[in-house]
């Protein structure tokens, strides 16, 4: 997810070897985010208050971005004329595009930096495709998965009777009726092993 500039120079001041192992695409995000601080530009982050990858983009900004989670916050703030806009990467690129298009439609000029993981975005059309062959959807994720929560949602829009789980032991019998057919899939995170097993428990109702 990233950490913040205090982290690396704690880790420093203390002596501490540093493996840094966070996702290149945060990097480069982190990157843009503190080149366009440094430009005294106004910044305005979509992503979830108090996300381990948001806290560590708001410390490119010595906390001086504002970070919102729906157009409704945003629109709570006093807005300059012009925004600078960046994207926590596991959002909705929709829902990216709807907040840009809205504020655009306010008269605002937006700098728009569309820096969603494409590993979450292209899944989209590919999971709504999936969703939309079976009568029942699986979705297995953690609970606490920012990029789950969004996938988990291109399912459900696509069929409704898509249910969420984060272990075998959630899966309610009284879901399913004999002959349904049920798809199984999952957030980027989820281990394979895990979706195997939710599998196997099906197969064994």
């Amino acid at each position: 997810h990233g950490e913040p500039p205090g982290t690396y120079q704690m880790a420093l001041e203390n002596n501490l070897t540093l493996i840094d192992a966070s996702c290149p695409v945060v990097l480069k995000l982190q990157n843009r985010i503190k080149t366009s601080y440094d430009k005294k530009e106004r910044i305005f982050i979509y992503g979830k208050h108090g996300h381990a990858e948001v806290r560590g983009l708001l410390g490119q900004t010595s906390g001086n971005a504002v970070v919102f989670e729906n157009l409704d916050e945003l629109l709570g703030h006093e807005l300059p004329s012009d925004i600078t806009l960046y994207s926590q990467t596991t959002k909705s690129t929709d829902s990216f595009y709807r907040i840009k298009g809205e504020l655009e439609q306010r008269g605002y000029r937006i700098n728009a930096n569309d820096t969603i993981c494409r590993q979450v975005s292209n899944r989209d059309k590919d999971l709504r495709k999936f969703a939309a062959q079976y009568d029942q959807i699986v979705f297995v994720s953690g609970t606490k998965s920012s990029n789950g929560k969004v996938l988990y949602q291109v399912c459900k829009d696509t069929n409704p009777a898509t249910h969420f789980i984060s272990k075998v032991e959630e899966i309610c019998s009284s879901w399913f009726r004999p002959g349904q057919s049920v798809g199984i899939c999952g957030a980027t995170s989820t281990p394979m092993w895990l979706m195997e097993q939710v599998r196997d428990e099906l197969l064994a109702l």
